[in-house]
């Protein structure tokens, strides 16, 4: 007969202290800092845009799966910086790396740019884990981040010219000397890039800042004012693991609603209709004044603190 979550609790109790004492070390960094600590609710009438979301229903609502539409309504409304370690749902499967449920930590900044935002968070690492930290078997320092466009990891890693042939599969599938599978478009042969040749080469040794991604991985950020190729978008990597994903924010509601409907129209060819676009939503980011956000899996931050295997070691009761 297998363990119930509750009978390992014992050989837990060490990793999931360390996981309280980091709770209260971030809302110290962030109260210290002038943000304020705000609850959005759990139960949402839209969960996201993205293509590829898969959110999970519950009594004619949808359980959140990122605090990001919600944060942004109170930005709007005048709230402020502030920050939240929110409970997200993703219905995807159980993996050493993810938990269908978990927690996740987002805040936001007002007038920050994406430099502001990457010092920020290099330096809240650097006042909640030690100089040194060390996960499933790689270790990163975190003195000298490294700082990376997505364009020089994919000529450094893949060799392609990721933005010129954006858009344009068989010229990226040629470049990077890959096969193109059958029904795979660009985005999908870029993100397989980035699992397969990228993102195992990040975080090693060092912090990794991925920056400015191609236009069409904009999602909720705005266009780079200097090259209009790119989203002012970053991720973080440390110990090989994808711990942030932050935007310097869209405040423009009409190109954001533009983005929403070609993504909708996306998700429902695949998966088929599913919720309303939040109207509301819509109508804070037209209020939304200039400010970026960054939203970082609190529980992963909880395995580099620990050096802990698996999520499952760093959650109270893991799946129940």
């Amino acid at each position: 007969m297998s363990s119930q979550p509750w009978q390992t609790l014992p050989d837990r109790m060490a990793l999931l202290r360390r996981r309280n004492l980091l709770a209260a070390a971030l809302r110290a960094f962030f109260t210290a800092r002038g943000y304020t600590e705000v609850e959005t609710p759990y139960a949402v009438p839209a969960p996201g845009e993205e293509v590829h979301l898969r959110a999970r229903p519950t009594g004619g609502e949808w359980l959140n799966t990122s605090p990001e539409f919600a944060m942004k309504k109170l930005l709007a409304g005048g709230s402020g910086p502030i920050f939240q370690l929110a409970r997200v749902w993703r219905d995807e499967p159980w993996s050493d790396m993810h938990a269908p449920e978990f927690t996740m930590l987002e805040w936001y900044d007002l007038h920050a740019d994406m430099g502001a935002l990457m010092r920020e968070t290099f330096a809240l690492l650097q006042a909640t884990l030690p100089p040194e930290v060390s996960c499933r078997g790689i270790t990163t320092r975190l003195d000298e981040p490294e700082y990376l466009t997505v364009g020089e990891a994919f000529e450094r890693y893949v060799g392609a010219d990721v933005l010129a042939t954006e858009g344009d599969a068989a010229a990226l599938a040629a470049q990077a000397n890959a096969r193109l599978r059958e029904g795979e478009d660009w985005e999908d042969l870029f993100f397989r890039l980035m699992l397969e040749r990228v993102e195992p080469r990040l975080g090693r040794g060092r912090v990794t800042f991925l920056t400015h991604w191609p236009a069409a991985q904009a999602a909720l950020a705005r266009r780079c004012p200097e090259d209009a190729r790119v989203a002012e978008r970053f991720e973080l990597y440390v110990c090989g693991i994808e711990l942030a994903n932050a935007f310097v924010e869209l405040t423009d509601a009409t190109e954001q609603r533009a983005r929403f409907i070609e993504d909708r129209a996306r998700r429902h060819a695949i998966y088929g209709p599913d919720w309303a676009l939040d109207e509301g939503f819509l109508a804070a980011v037209e209020a939304l004044p200039s400010c970026a956000g960054i939203a970082l899996g609190f529980d992963r931050l909880v395995m580099l603190a620990t050096n802990a295997r698996r999520i499952a070691d760093v959650l109270w009761l893991p799946g129940v």
